[in-house]
């Protein structure tokens, strides 16, 4: 019999050799065994093709019941009156023996379904711009993140009859169980073992189903799972301390700054591309260097890649159009400050070697910059090898309690949803208020001005000598009304600017902590 199952959510296929599913869509499976979570199967339409094994069920078979012992025993589970048995085929003459009904594909109904919830905020490095990589760059790639779902089994049901010698039970699963509890009790590939009997084969294991989960990505189910494996350095131990608020990262023990200063438009290959370069002084060692914003691009990357539950704010954007232009570039290197202030006080990021080599490396030695580069993309304690770097507490004092986590961690996430909605509520209001200073307000006050400037140009044809000191006024008042609306159109740069700037640095970290929080 073909095996066969039925979708229990939507699938669109975004890769080749993927098919889509339809919810209640029943497929025909190649075969069950699944592969890094994926069935290859056959839908409705007749394509042949990948899809996730936690997006559909197993439609199973009841397994056929032994042969009836002598004497006309009959089934618990048949009618009273029996079935007429099956006519063999003349050339094979199996002993007579009575089947129970046919199973329905479902005996029993399905418990309500929740397809998973889906998120964004993985790092996607941008493209198109100014500071386009140079071929020796384009050695890195990334993939699209799809939501990964933590959620457990569906609980066993009997089939139907109960008083017969054995009794049919099915196990259903459409997602992987990654409680801690699943993991110790089994191993990859074992069944599971129940109390009242021996082992029962099931479509559940122990390993998240859904490649794309971050869980999984960031080495997080690797590392759970005994796979990490690694030398640890003294110096790529990464202490977390208890403070006054619970644990913390240890404080970096030689704090720095740095400056970004002076961003110059320069060129190469004879003037053939052009580039704005920025130079940065760190405090630490005073030599400046200069650096594009690719290069900060790289940095962000091999940041975001190396330390999973850090969060690592997002760069300013790039663009395509105007990237010469006075504003914009004041505007990002104004953004780019905000980034590297946050990056110098953070305890983890400004000793990381990627970012030291980042702020240190000469910029006229392009070998160094080189193998620098090429050491820190070659590092191996990432993904699972990372966690390993953590050294934690020990002791009563360190203990925490579970609930309390679990219970911190839920408001935290309440909070961080209200945080994101009320900062971009903040941001559209600040911009939109901004604009009316600039364009509105001013239009409107010079507007007035230019009224009482023609009113004292009217006064002016009377040439008596009393109306002088009018007229005066009245010109006076006009210029007064447009420096008003000069001022108006320049106060943003005073006080929103700088808040919508900050705003947007704190949209990256509210934007990354979704992920951070599923690993």
């Amino acid at each position: 019999m073909a095996l066969r199952a039925r979708a229990l959510y939507d699938f669109r296929s975004e890769n080749p050799g993927e098919i889509s599913l339809r919810e209640h869509e029943v497929l025909s499976l190649c075969s069950e065994q699944d592969i890094e979570g994926w069935l290859e199967g056959v839908n409705s339409h007749g394509d042949r093709g990948l899809f996730p094994a936690s997006y559909v069920q197993v439609i199973r078979a009841p397994a056929a019941e032994p042969p009836a012992p002598a004497g006309g025993a009959r089934y618990a589970n048949l009618p009273p009156g029996g079935f007429e048995p099956l006519v063999p085929p003349a050339a094979f003459n199996p002993p007579v023996q009575q089947l129970p009904p046919p199973a329905a594909a479902e005996p029993f109904p399905l418990p309500p379904a929740f397809p998973p919830a889906p998120y964004s905020g993985s790092y996607q490095p941008s493209q198109g711009s100014d500071d386009d990589w140079d071929d020796d760059w384009d050695d890195t790639s990334t993939v699209a993140d799809e939501p990964g779902v933590l959620g457990s089994s569906y609980p066993d049901y009997d089939a139907a009859g109960g008083g017969g010698p054995t009794s049919a039970r099915y196990r259903l699963s459409t997602r992987s169980d990654l409680s801690l509890g699943s993991r110790n009790s089994q191993q990859p590939g074992h069944p599971h073992h129940h109390p009242g009997g021996g082992a029962k084969s099931s479509a559940t294991v122990s390993r998240n189903l859904n490649r794309f989960s971050t869980f999984v990505k960031s080495g997080g189910e690797a590392f759970v799972l005994g796979e990490a494996s690694g030398f640890v350095k003294d110096g790529d131990k990464l202490c977390v301390v208890l403070g006054p608020w619970g644990p913390e990262w240890q404080e970096n023990p030689y704090p720095f700054q740095c400056s970004i200063e002076d961003p110059t438009k320069q060129t190469k290959f004879k003037g053939m591309k052009s580039y704005i370069a920025y130079k940065l002084v760190p405090s630490n060692t005073g030599q400046q260097v200069h650096r594009r914003y690719k290069h900060f691009d790289w940095l962000y990357g091999r940041l975001a890649e190396k330390f999973p539950v850090i969060s690592v704010p997002h760069l300013p954007e790039k663009q395509a159009t105007g990237r010469f232009e006075e504003d914009f570039i004041s505007k990002r290197r104004k953004g780019l400050a905000w980034w590297m202030d946050h990056m110098c006080s953070h305890p983890v990021l400004a000793q990381c070697d990627a970012f030291r080599h980042f702020l240190t490396c000469p910029s006229t030695d392009e070998k160094a910059w080189k193998q620098g580069k090429r050491k820190a993309e070659k590092d191996e304690m990432v993904g699972a090898n990372f966690f390993l770097t953590i050294s934690v507490p020990t002791g009563p004092a360190a203990a925490l309690d579970l609930q309390e986590v679990e219970s911190r961690v839920d408001g935290f996430k309440s909070f961080t949803k209200k945080m994101d909605e009320s900062t971009m509520q903040l941001t559209h209001t600040a911009n939109e208020f901004a604009r009316k200073q600039v364009t509105g307000f001013k239009k409107e006050y010079q507007k007035v001005g230019h009224s009482f400037k023609g009113l004292s140009q009217a006064f002016e044809l009377d040439q008596q000598a009393f109306s002088a000191n009018l007229n005066q006024a009245l010109a006076f008042t006009g210029e007064a009304y447009d420096a008003i609306g000069e001022f108006f159109a320049e106060q943003p740069r005073q006080d929103l600017d700088p808040v919508m700037d900050l705003l947007a640095l704190y949209q990256g970290h509210l934007a990354n902590f979704p992920d951070i929080i599923h690993v």
